[in-house]
């Protein structure tokens, strides 16, 4: 597995995390972001990479950083 790789899953996991204690599906999350269920899907299991556009909307949504998505400790 490659370094960029954990760090996707990572980001997928942290993605995850802050969407879940804001108490929104995956469903509500991809209506917010214009984009399909099985797009967050892919983004938080890392089967599918983001732009930096829709890594600041998401984290708009979610209310939190892109330091607290980009956390890899």
């Amino acid at each position: 597995m490659s370094s960029d790789f954990n760090k996707l899953v990572i980001l997928g996991n942290n993605i995850r995390k802050a969407r879940k204690n804001m108490k929104l599906t995956q469903n509500e999350l991809a209506e917010k972001l214009n984009i399909s269920r099985e797009h967050v899907a892919k983004i938080e299991t890392a089967k599918k990479g983001i732009s930096i556009k829709l890594l600041f909307k998401i984290s708009d949504i979610l209310s939190v950083s892109e330091k607290d998505l980009f956390n890899f400790e």
